[in-house]
C-alpha cells in the first residue's frame, strides 16, 4: 500500500510538472499572436529606442485665427481643424480652399467665432496679435494661445515662427530654399519676355478705385526683391503698399509691361474693362506692345509662404505661354 501510494505521488507531481510546462508555453504563445499583440503594443510604455521608422504622434489640434497662419501651416505639411476665414469672401480664401477641406470655419480673424473655437477643443490657438489681442484673454482658458506679430518680420520669419512651435524646422528651411530657386527660374523666364531692363508695375482695380501697388507688401517685395525686376518710374517713390492714383497720370510711369489685379466683384470687374476701353489706356506703351498680364490676385495679395508660391506659379503660367 505504501508502495502504491509513492507511485501515485509521484505521477500526480509529473502531471502537475507537464501542466506548468504547457501554461507557461500557452502563455508565450499568445504575446506573439498576432491578434494580442495590438492589445499588448497599447498598453505598454513608449521604448526611447523605438525604430526611426515608428508612426509618428498624432498631430496637435491647431486652431489658426489667421488666414496667413493658416497658410504658414499648408506650407509646412500641417493642417489645422479650424481656421479663420478671408472678411472679403466670407470663405475660406479661393485659392487655397481646396486644402481646407473638413476644416471648421472660425469667423474672421478681428471677431472669431470663440463658441465654434471652444466646440473643437484645440490643443493651441494660433492668432496675429495684431488682429486678435483682444479676443486673447478669452482664448486662453480654451487653449494655449501662440501670438505672433505679422507686421513684424518678412513671411519666411513668420514661415521659421510657425515652424518652431510645431517642430517643423527643416520643413521650413527646405520651403524657403525651394522657393528661392523657383523665384530665380521665374525672374529669369520674365525677363526673356520682356528684357532684361524691362521696367514694371502693378495696378490694382477695385469697385471704388485704381492703385500703384508700391515698394511695400504683400506685393513690392515679391516683384522688386524675390522677382529682381525694375520698378516703372515712381514707383520706387511708394514706400508704402499702394498709392491711389486716376487714369490720366498711368503714362508717367513708362512701364514696359503692367501686372493687374482686379478684386472680387462685378463692380471692380466693370471698372477695369471701362479703363479698357479708354483711349489713355490705349496709348500706353505697354498695352501697345502687348505686356499686359492679368494675375491671380488672392494669390499676389496672399501674405505667406504658401500665397508668395502660388504667385510664382501663376507668374510662370503667364509667362510661360
Amino acid at each position: 500500500m505504501n508502495h502504491l501510494m509513492k507511485r501515485i505521488f509521484s505521477l500526480s507531481a509529473l502531471l502537475l510538472s507537464a501542466c506548468l510546462l504547457l501554461s507557461a508555453c500557452g502563455g508565450s504563445a499568445g504575446t506573439n499572436d498576432p491578434a494580442n499583440g495590438a492589445s499588448a503594443a497599447s498598453s505598454a510604455a513608449p521604448s526611447p529606442s523605438a525604430p526611426a521608422d515608428s508612426p509618428a504622434p498624432t498631430e496637435e489640434r491647431i486652431a489658426s485665427l489667421s488666414i496667413h497662419l493658416t497658410n504658414h501651416l499648408l506650407a509646412l505639411g500641417l493642417k489645422p481643424v479650424g481656421s479663420a476665414i478671408g472678411g472679403d469672401v466670407k470663405d475660406f480664401l479661393p485659392h487655397v480652399k481646396d486644402q481646407l477641406e473638413g476644416v471648421e470655419k472660425l469667423g474672421v480673424a478681428a471677431e472669431p467665432d470663440l463658441e465654434a473655437v471652444l466646440a473643437l477643443k484645440p490643443d493651441r490657438i494660433f492668432i496675429d496679435v495684431q488682429q486678435t489681442a483682444a479676443d486673447q484673454p478669452r482664448l486662453e482658458p480654451i487653449a494655449p494661445v501662440v501670438a505672433i506679430d505679422l507686421d513684424q518680420g518678412t513671411w519666411r520669419d513668420h514661415l521659421r515662427l510657425v515652424a518652431k512651435e510645431t517642430g517643423r524646422e527643416p520643413q521650413a528651411e527646405t520651403f524657403i530654399a525651394d522657393y528661392e530657386k523657383q523665384a530665380a527660374e521665374t525672374s529669369e523666364l520674365i525677363k526673356s519676355k520682356l528684357g532684361a531692363d524691362a521696367k514694371v508695375m502693378a495696378i490694382r482695380m477695385t469697385a471704388k478705385e485704381l492703385r500703384v501697388m508700391g515698394m511695400a507688401r504683400p506685393v513690392g517685395p515679391l516683384l522688386y526683391e524675390d522677382l529682381a525686376l525694375k520698378p516703372a518710374d515712381g514707383v520706387e517713390n511708394i514706400g508704402k503698399a499702394y498709392e491711389v492714383i486716376s487714369q490720366e497720370v498711368l503714362d508717367d510711369f513708362d512701364a514696359d509691361a503692367i501686372l493687374v489685379i482686379i478684386s472680387k466683384g462685378s463692380e471692380a470687374k466693370k471698372n477695369f474693362e471701362l479703363l479698357e476701353s479708354n483711349p489713355l489706356w490705349a496709348g500706353l506703351k505697354a498695352v501697345k506692345n502687348g505686356h499686359v498680364y492679368v494675375l491671380d490676385g488672392q494669390k499676389w495679395l496672399d501674405y505667406s509662404s504658401l500665397g508668395h508660391k502660388m504667385a510664382l506659379d501663376d507668374a510662370q503660367k503667364l509667362f510661360g505661354s
